[in-house]
């Protein structure tokens, strides 16, 4: 959502809404990545209640899980971040281009975040070579 928001905003830089749109997105993922820091927390908490802190399985989520965070702290906000700035400056079709470029690694980085999640969340389900039921 947030790489055609902000597309759509650079080509029509005198549309307050598109930029605002823009701005509303990257607030929501700030404030998921506040959110998201509890994942690890509880997970920690459930994992030693449950007796499994030395799993395999539970190590390896945990070593996802903090990649996820990096690349979400070190890549995709900050992609962000710099788009919003971007889009607020942008006019003409050098602004077009340089956001188009921009979306476009930010779209990658994304979608890393998100193969770490998906493998996260796998392992938090499948649990192979586990032995605490189901």
């Amino acid at each position: 959502m947030f790489g055609p928001a902000a597309r759509r905003a650079a080509e029509c830089p005198d549309d307050p809404r598109a930029r605002s749109t823009v701005g509303l997105l990257h607030r929501i993922c700030r404030v998921y990545a506040g959110v998201g820091f509890a994942v690890p927390v509880l997970g920690l908490a459930t994992a030693g209640a449950m007796g499994v802190m030395g799993d395999a399985w539970v190590i390896a989520s945990l070593v996802l899980t903090m990649l996820a965070a990096a690349s979400l702290i070190v890549f995709v906000l900050p992609g962000q971040e710099q788009l919003v700035e971007g889009v607020e400056g942008a006019g003409g079709a050098g602004g077009v281009v340089t956001v188009a470029a921009a979306t476009g690694r930010l779209a990658m980085t994304t979608g890393i975040f998100n193969v770490l999640w998906v493998a996260v969340t796998v392992l938090m389900i499948v649990r192979p070579g586990s032995t605490t039921g189901v």
